[in-house]
């Protein structure tokens, strides 16, 4: 049966005029996006890569090729590998407290309580500030002789707490800091997620004796499993990108106990300018991270399978 052309309906194999000015009209619509793609993300991408395989010091002498001299280097660096111990540890340990507190806060304000929308705008409110205002919020609130927190404690009759100046709790209370300030995107996501479950699932379990527990787990989670994938895998990503917290707050310390793959990135390329070296510090931080993407996506996949 012959059917005429729309302009919303183009033809499976595009060959007259019409239809190829269809095509080139919708891609029309992508150009803005896919050049500033490509002038800001892909080639800049493709160029630390290029950058990674010379000997490239600004200010010592020109570039000069060495292969994969400056992975050899990093595979030995020890520095590199305490950055990378300490960055892996931060990024696990907000990115698993992100996605509990942000989930258990959704499921909070998802009910039918009094003042709830007041209570998500006030929960989200800390994601709008810059990294240097919470840095300074909290790191005077965190400050070991001077900081509110501890002038609590001893108010009370309590010893001070070396909250920043600790090796062992520096980077547990940077991770807490962070989970104040970032939870509230997350909390979004799953909000989004809880508003989209059909309410008759809860009221046919309900009818069958189910308790909260019992919904929570046999039809919240359950349902919410790719939003969970989702939040978990974006923030072990943003996570290990960590810079601007430890830079303000303790700046890499006590000792190099705070000290991060990005700070190393930092002071490699824009303090010491071996613009080589730092192009391949990026480029193995870009492989862990994408290391750990995919056990995450091998993890949710074997669990989504069970589930089946």
């Amino acid at each position: 049966m012959h059917t005429s052309y729309t302009p919303d309906q183009p033809t499976a194999r595009p060959g007259t005029w019409k239809d190829w000015r269809w095509y080139f009209g919708n891609f029309l619509f992508v150009v803005p996006f896919l050049t500033l793609f490509i002038v800001f993300t892909l080639a800049p991408i493709f160029y630390s890569i290029y950058m990674s395989l010379f000997d490239w010091e600004i200010l010592a002498r020109s570039p000069r090729f060495i292969g994969l001299g400056n992975y050899a280097d990093l595979l030995n660096d020890s520095l590199w590998w305490l950055s990378l111990r300490n960055t892996i540890y931060f990024a696990f340990l907000t990115a698993a407290g992100n996605a509990i507190f942000a989930l258990a806060v959704a499921l909070s304000v998802n009910q039918p309580i009094r003042g709830r929308d007041y209570f998500r705008v006030l929960f989200y409110a800390p994601v709008v500030l810059s990294v240097a205002v919470m840095g300074i919020i909290l790191g005077w609130i965190l400050n070991t002789q001077f900081g509110v927190l501890n002038y609590l404690l001893m108010w009370t009759g309590m010893p001070a707490v070396p909250w920043l100046s600790s090796p062992r709790l520096v980077i547990p209370m940077l991770s807490v800091a962070t989970i104040w300030w970032t939870f509230g995107f997350p909390m979004l996501i799953y909000l989004a997620g809880l508003q989209n479950i059909p309410e008759t699932y809860y009221e046919a379990a309900r009818i069958d004796g189910a308790n909260a527990v019992q919904l929570l787990r046999y039809i919240t989670l359950p349902l919410l499993r790719p939003i969970i994938m989702f939040v978990a895998i974006t923030q072990l990503i943003s996570h290990f990108k960590i810079f601007g917290q430890p830079y303000i707050m303790t700046e890499g310390g006590p000792g190099r106990a705070s000290f991060m793959v990005i700070m190393y990135l930092y002071q490699t390329g824009w303090r010491f300018y071996r613009m080589g070296y730092g192009s391949a510090i990026a480029i193995g931080l870009a492989l862990v991270i994408l290391f750990f993407t995919l056990l995450q996506l091998r993890f949710f996949g074997a669990g989504a399978d069970e589930a089946n």
